[in-house]
């Protein structure tokens, strides 16, 4: 699959992967901070943002996206980052291709099986007909019945478009999302270790990571180093100036 992509800077290629409900649009602060030292590509991944929609939505397929894009654009060696769901997918691809990339950076997801928790904000999604939509005010009132958090309703309704008509769109696959929920959930899809640098940063206020994960996380990566900072889940966006910093600490080591 032929991924969208946002490129800036020069230097060492860093991958970013957005999470679940997301695109390379969440990045766009943080993706000119990295490019001041590095070549930065900002991937769709599949059935998100610019990229194509497809009816599998699985680690596997989203594995072998991120195989071919490196392929195609000749990436030699990337640093390769993901939040959520595009961090599940960076570590199966360093355990699947441990011998492509140099670094891994993951956050605030680890290598364990989540259970489905994202039920309100696809019953929330799926309730908004696009039809009779006429404007965001609107879709952003429908949404506040199943999301009661304004910044995670901001978050979700950044994938509502107007196509060549003016008429409203999601850029999400919705139904496939749907389809797949539980394999977003699902445990790391290879095994082996990937012996390389690896971070994982951690937000405190967050759920995702649990005592004992850890250790968890140090069997499939030995080198691991564990970095937390004082956020929820989307670390990145809550503590930008803190998380630049940590990345920059360990990708310049």
């Amino acid at each position: 699959m032929k991924l969208f992509f946002r490129e800036l800077g020069q230097g060492q290629p860093l991958i970013i992967l957005h999470g679940l409900f997301g695109s390379s649009d969440n990045w766009h602060s943080l993706s000119k901070v990295f490019a001041e030292k590095y070549k930065v590509y900002v991937v769709d991944q599949r059935n998100h943002g610019q990229s194509p929609h497809d009816p599998i939505h699985d680690y596997k397929a989203l594995t072998d996206d991120l195989n071919e894009f490196i392929d195609d654009h000749q990436i030699e060696m990337p640093i390769v980052m993901g939040h959520s769901m595009g961090g599940k997918t960076a570590m199966n691809f360093a355990i699947r291709f441990p011998e492509k990339l140099s670094k891994l950076i993951v956050v605030d997801i680890v290598p364990k099986t989540y259970p489905v928790h994202h039920d309100s904000i696809l019953e929330g999604l799926t309730s908004i007909d696009l039809g009779l939509l006429e404007s965001r005010g609107q879709a952003d009132e429908m949404l506040s019945q199943y999301v009661p958090q304004p910044a995670v309703r901001q978050f979700l309704l950044k994938n509502l478009a107007r196509d060549n008509n003016q008429k409203f769109e999601w850029r999400i696959n919705i139904p496939v999302l749907e389809k797949h929920i539980e394999d977003m959930g699902a445990e790391l899809q290879y095994k082996g270790k990937f012996k390389g640098p690896a971070l994982f940063i951690v937000g405190v206020k967050s759920n995702y990571f649990r005592a004992g994960d850890d250790v968890l996380i140090r069997s499939y990566f030995p080198g691991a180093e564990i970095v937390t900072l004082d956020t929820g889940h989307w670390v990145q966006a809550e503590d930008p100036k803190g998380f630049a910093e940590v990345v920059f600490n360990f990708v310049n080591k």
